[in-house]
């Protein structure tokens, strides 16, 4: 960028510091705060008092933090998701429709055979949850995969067909005739519902995100076709060159995220409300991919970001009481990735201040050029 008397050049860091891949999230995080705060000190509100409301609910008590855990769950399953997607430069959008459509898949397998023993209609759910997730995943990746279709479009419009089909069930053929008109299945057999800690809320869908966690990281890391998802994800024309099999990867991974995310509904219906009913996620896929980008793609510290925004869900819940309405914390949510995008740029550039830019050089007189750091091999960019 260049004014008349200086100019602002973006310039590739020849490898990116790994203490700025570290600081830029967390300061972002902490830009994304200051701006709240200014946002509820103009609103009338002490931001002192609600973010002291917000953590203590979602920190300040042993519920809190049980409830804290419960809402990572979903979040972390389907944050591991995207994140496997991203690695490809797919962008799976539909985590929401995915997790809607597993969570349909485990119900049906759970009022269809309610007397089944419990590790059998467990397993049975776990399965359906996942199998179906990952062919709602399948759907947008067959066009991308073949006739390059862009996925973002068709897995964002699949988030639709997938809520509308479950409230048309809820409030259809599968409402509950003794549930006071609430759009709600009857509920589950005790065979078909998550054990859970102790007398917590906390169900085994947290050892599903762990697990899940764990095997992404071996893929991805042990693997050769996680090095596969790697190199194709930073230049598809040399994978393309070293043989490696596109349309077979992207719909192997679209799948994949597809199932994980379809775990998270099966998980929330199991162990959480034990039943289908209308609204079943708050936009947990949305918030999956603010959770995978917080975390640079890393599946081990998803499990720690997620932690960290479902305490900004529950706090959310807290905040209520003081006036405010729980959309504030959506919109912090969306000052946290706004930063953190636009923090990913000082990761990977730095910035480079002139004086005497264009309007010394209308003048006849030469702009003396920039050192530059990366030498003949870092790009530039204005």
């Amino acid at each position: 960028m260049r004014g008349p008397g200086f100019g602002i050049r973006l310039e590739r860091r020849p490898r990116p510091s790994p203490v700025l891949a570290f600081m830029v999230p967390v300061m972002s995080v902490v830009l994304a705060l200051v701006l709240g705060a200014v946002f509820l000190s103009l609103t009338g509100y002490s931001p002192a008092k609600v973010y002291s409301i917000m953590f203590d609910g979602a920190f300040g008590s042993k519920y809190g933090v049980s409830e804290t855990v419960v809402k990572a769950i979903p979040l972390m399953l389907a944050g591991l998701g995207v994140s496997l997607a991203f690695r490809m430069l797919l962008w799976n959008i539909g985590a929401e429709g995915q997790l809607y459509m597993g969570a349909f898949a485990a119900s049906w397998v759970a009022l269809s055979f309610p007397g089944l023993p419990k590790p059998v209609l467990l397993t049975a759910m776990f399965l359906a949850g996942f199998a179906v997730g990952a062919l709602w995943g399948l759907l947008p990746a067959l066009p991308r995969a073949f006739l390059g279709v862009n996925e973002i479009i068709t897995s964002l419009m699949l988030n639709y067909v997938a809520l509308y089909w479950v409230d048309y069930l809820v409030y259809g053929p599968w409402k509950d005739p003794k549930g006071y008109n609430f759009p709600l299945t009857p509920p589950f057999s005790p065979s078909a519902q998550l054990p859970t800690l102790g007398n917590t809320r906390v169900h085994l869908g947290l050892v599903f995100g762990l697990i899940g966690a764990a095997v992404i990281w071996l893929i991805l890391r042990r693997l050769k076709w996680g090095y596969e998802i790697r190199v194709i994800g930073e230049s598809t024309p040399a994978a393309r060159y070293a043989g490696m099999n596109i349309p077979r990867n992207i719909l192997l991974v679209m799948m994949i995220s597809g199932g994980l995310a379809g775990l998270a509904g099966m998980s929330e219906v199991s162990g959480i409300t034990h039943r289908l009913q209308h609204g079943i996620s708050p936009g947990y896929g949305y918030t999956a991919i603010i959770i995978a980008w917080l975390s640079k793609l890393n599946p081990v510290a998803i499990v720690g970001v997620s932690f960290l925004f479902s305490g900004l869900l529950v706090g959310g819940y807290s905040i209520q009481s003081s006036g405010l309405p729980a959309a504030t914390v959506s919109m912090l949510q969306g000052a946290i990735l706004f930063f953190v995008l636009g923090g990913d740029i000082l990761i990977n550039y730095r910035l480079r201040f002139r004086s005497g830019g264009a309007g010394g050089q209308s003048k006849g007189k030469a702009a003396p050029a920039a050192p530059s750091a990366a030498g003949p091999a870092g790009g530039t960019g204005e």
